[in-house]
């Protein structure tokens, strides 16, 4: 399931390709049809992203939500116009000619495909796949037949004149009102790339303080906080040393606040590089090759068996409310 970053990073797509432009919709699958009749032909006017959904708004006050969810993913075709804010998993800008060729340092290429967007280039004419944890890969060139064709299950299609979107396998895919969309929004814990970072911590603090669900399983509650996943769930438990079983209020209040800022500084991070970078103080060419590889990027997510990068004592994996759960039993202890 893609975490807070990446939805992030979808939306800022939006933002640069589509919002202030009239769009085509269609829906090739056939499971969107009026939804897609509503808003074809109307203007993007504004994008959101709170967590792990995102919003677009067009003209007339009608929302569309989008939560991708498990097996959610969107294709983004043509011309993609990289947000330069951003850098790129090699901390440069990104830039690349038509092929793909980084203009500044060869780019780092992640084997599993979690790639930065940023490393697509901008513009350039592409077509890339965004889902799970910023997965992105090229699938078409310069000279392909325009738009593309449709590929799969495509539940929406949004094309503007030079750039196209699919999306597949939504677990929501709805149009929405204001007050609708506001109502989803107030739902969901803080986000802190949505809303105030005091506030957030004091939201998030108070919630989790109240609760005696176990910590592990409050980080994954979107109503208590907003964009964290799995991934990112073993690894700030980890890095606060923290055990996943604790009850939410015997959580000292202090380490609350640590893992909501430190929750602040990683989705940063993971926004910035488009990857889930939890470790610190890396020397440079072991920088690279944890942004090559995830197996080199984290401290004990997917590591069940393999000793603890601390402390040597096996990392062991369970299940915790149905998702795996990864975590040190002496460092977290």
């Amino acid at each position: 399931m893609p975490e807070g970053h990446s939805v992030h990073r979808i939306a800022r797509q939006f933002d640069r390709n589509f919002v202030g432009r009239t769009v085509r919709a269609s829906s090739p699958q056939g499971r969107f049809v009026d939804g897609a009749a509503v808003i074809d032909g109307r203007t993007v006017t504004a994008v959101r992203a709170v967590g792990k959904q995102m919003f677009l708004e067009f003209d007339d006050d009608i929302w569309l939500r989008i939560h991708l969810g498990m097996y959610g993913a969107w294709d983004f075709a043509g011309e993609i116009l990289v947000d330069p804010t951003i850098a790129s998993a090699n901390g440069r800008m990104g830039q690349t000619n038509q092929r793909g060729t980084d203009l500044a340092a060869a780019p780092i290429l992640d084997s599993a495909g979690e790639n930065s967007l940023t490393s697509i280039g901008a513009p350039r004419r592409t077509r890339v796949h965004v889902r799970m944890s910023e997965q992105t890969r090229s699938l078409a060139e310069d000279g392909d037949e325009w738009p593309p064709p449709v590929v799969g299950q495509v539940r929406l299609r949004l094309l503007t004149e030079v750039t196209a979107a699919d999306l597949r396998g939504p677990t929501a895919c709805e149009l929405q009102t204001p007050d609708e969309v506001a109502a989803t929004i107030a739902k969901l814990g803080p986000d802190p790339l949505v809303d105030d970072v005091g506030d957030g911590e004091e939201r998030f603090t108070a919630a989790v303080r109240r609760k005696p669900t176990a910590i592990g399983q409050l980080l994954m509650d979107q109503s208590v906080v907003s964009g964290i996943g799995n991934v990112y769930r073993a690894e700030l438990l980890f890095r606060a040393r923290q055990n996943p079983h604790t009850p939410g209020r015997n959580v000292p209040e202090g380490v609350v606040r640590d893992l909501w800022r430190d929750w602040v500084r990683l989705l940063a991070i993971g926004v910035e590089t488009g990857q889930m970078m939890t470790m610190d103080d890396l020397e440079p060419e072991s920088y690279r090759r944890a942004m090559a590889s995830r197996d080199d990027r984290h401290w004990v997510y997917h590591r069940a068996g393999l000793p603890c990068r601390v402390c040597g004592t096996s990392i062991v994996v369970e299940e915790m409310a149905t998702r795996k759960l990864y975590w040190c039993p002496s460092c977290q202890a």
